[in-house]
């Protein structure tokens, strides 16, 4: 053997064994950095409020309920994206809010919680999706939520308060945003608005056709600029939509999500395209297990239609993740976990149809026959009491989305001796999260991120 070549191939493997596995893999992308591919398109998806609990419920429902691995999760089984870890905070806490959340991946920058892509002096940070349209792709918002609403306003708009989703709703027509689809008619109805601005016409004489059904998304124009306004407020939740027939011809985060996808995938230099399941965070809130785990089932629908479309194509990039973790659901020990876990099957409604449904009039044999209709549950007449006296006045319960002061706390320990699920908080955490990417510039996602790093994967893969 030449000693030389021996020993100098002895050093280049000393070297390398020397590398921590963080730098052996970033060496491994700067290594492939020049031949991977580019990203025509960018579908950024992201399961508001999503704690690991959730994804793991989800997908244990999935398949004991529904006889299949949730997409997601059958993602990794196949080994279909790389996979990391992400660190959630904002500039002023170690938790985070959604608009500082989603400005972390729209404006590239760590804000305070509550701001939109602005800086501690006012300054702001241009929003990747007006970078993207710069560029010359279209772009595009769909959410189950309002699309004034933080997690598409921080893809888009620079604000110094989250909260103004009347004047965020103009933004939107001034930058002229491709494709628009959630709830929030109150912020674009004359009717509703304080300054009776009539935001519907201002988007038409923009060229946009408005949507304002699952009738009309099926029989709208293709390749036109669209606005899809499903609901005041919020849409309704995925478990009472399924059961409830008023909210049948409202669209599904899937459906919303086909559809934005076919309005821009022939345009010659391409689309980016968020997709918010808002509500998974507005349940996990409320501590209501029903309404978590089907908007989650919901989320993961549309994640097959993502991840299909970029199979097909072969020039998208899809980043699947959440802006933080919220209350953090588990499944707790026991002999009959399992048992009890299955028993989310029988729930017919989300707790807050539920305990909207109860009046002060109830006598505790009402409450425990409505709520043995809407969950299954048989309670014990001291809890039929103590649900009572919410609505007797004699107790309240805060929180974020519990504007009615409805006793969710009181009925998800309820529920818990039940279904053996707990909660431990009623509020955002600062867990570190997950993050799934598939296609060209999947390759830039490191194993451990911080939440920004997702702003300059995108502008990488693109390669603008």
């Amino acid at each position: 053997m030449d000693r030389r070549k021996f020993l100098k191939g002895s050093a280049l493997l000393s070297g390398i064994l020397t590398l921590s596995p963080f730098e052996l893999f970033s060496s491994r992308n700067t290594i492939c950095s020049n031949t991977i591919g580019r990203a025509k398109n960018i579908i950024f998806m992201v399961s508001d409020g999503m704690s690991l609990g959730t994804l793991s419920m989800t997908n244990l429902y999935s398949k004991n309920i529904l006889g299949r691995e949730s997409n997601w999760m059958n993602l990794y089984h196949e080994k279909k994206v790389v996979r990391a870890l992400m660190d959630t905070a904002s500039a002023s806490s170690i938790v985070t809010d959604s608009a500082a959340a989603s400005s972390a991946f729209g404006g590239g920058i760590r804000v305070k919680n509550g701001v939109l892509n602005m800086g501690p002096n006012g300054e702001k940070h241009l929003p990747i999706w007006q970078k993207f349209k710069k560029a010359g792709k279209k772009a595009g918002c769909v959410t189950t939520v309002t699309i004034t609403h933080a997690t598409p306003a921080g893809f888009c708009v620079n604000s110094e308060k989250r909260n103004a989703e009347p004047q965020i709703a103009e933004m939107y027509a001034d930058l002229e945003i491709d494709v628009l689809m959630g709830g929030g008619d109150e912020f674009f109805n004359p009717e509703t608005r304080e300054d009776k601005k009539d935001l519907y016409t201002a988007y038409q004489k923009k060229g946009y056709q408005i949507l304002k059904n699952n009738a009309d998304l099926k029989n709208l124009k293709p390749g036109t600029k669209t606005l899809g306004i499903f609901s005041t407020g919020a849409l309704p939740y995925s478990i009472d939509r399924t059961h409830l027939s008023e909210f049948k011809n409202t669209p599904t985060l899937a459906d919303m999500a086909k559809t934005a996808i076919d309005q821009m995938k022939d345009h010659a230099n391409g689309f980016v395209l968020q997709i918010e399941g808002g509500k998974v965070d507005w349940s996990a809130h409320a501590n209501d297990v029903a309404a978590l785990i089907h908007d989650q089932i919901a989320f993961d629908e549309a994640v097959k239609v993502a991840v299909d479309f970029a199979e097909k194509d072969g020039n998208t990039l899809v980043i699947i993740t959440t802006d933080h973790g919220n209350a953090n659901p588990g499944t707790i020990y026991g002999n009959d976990a399992t048992k009890n876990f299955n028993s989310i099957s029988d729930y017919k409604y989300t707790n807050e149809y539920i305990l909207n449904k109860i009046h002060k009039e109830y006598s505790s044999k009402d409450v425990k026959d409505w709520i043995y209709e809407g969950n299954k549950i048989v309670l014990n007449d001291d809890e039929a009491r103590q649900i009572l006296g919410f609505y007797n006045g004699l107790e309240k319960e805060e929180g974020l989305y519990n504007y009615k002061k409805l006793p969710f706390k009181l009925y998800s320990e309820i529920q818990k001796k039940h279904n053996s699920v707990g909660w431990i908080s009623m509020d955002h955490s600062g867990d570190y999260v997950e993050v799934a990417a598939y296609g060209p510039g999947s390759e830039y996602v490191q194993p451990f991120i911080k939440n920004t790093d997702l702003h300059d994967v995108m502008l990488k893969a693109s390669h603008i």
